[in-house]
């Protein structure tokens, strides 16, 4: 079996699980990082397709920018118990 395949399958299901862990988190932090994570991971899927111009342009905006200004806008919120 080719080694890319099996890459493909071990990414696709790290992107998988991380994109899971996202939803179902109700920290909006720890659910900022799984995203990044998943996206870290589908930027590899991209990388084994041959896509690299896909790939430096997805890496910054997914992992880098999106992630930081959601960080920034939570920071910006209130954290209040819903007691």
């Amino acid at each position: 079996m080719d080694i890319t395949l099996l890459l493909m399958a071990f990414f696709s299901s790290i992107g998988l699980v991380f994109a899971y862990l996202a939803v179902v988190e109700r920290d909006l932090v720890k659910a900022i990082i799984f995203s990044a994570v998943q996206s870290s991971a589908y930027a590899a899927m991209l990388y084994l397709l041959r896509a690299p111009d896909i790939v430096l342009v997805y890496l910054p905006v997914a992992v880098g920018l999106y992630p930081a200004a959601l960080l920034f806008l939570v920071g910006k919120t209130e954290k209040e118990d819903g007691e």
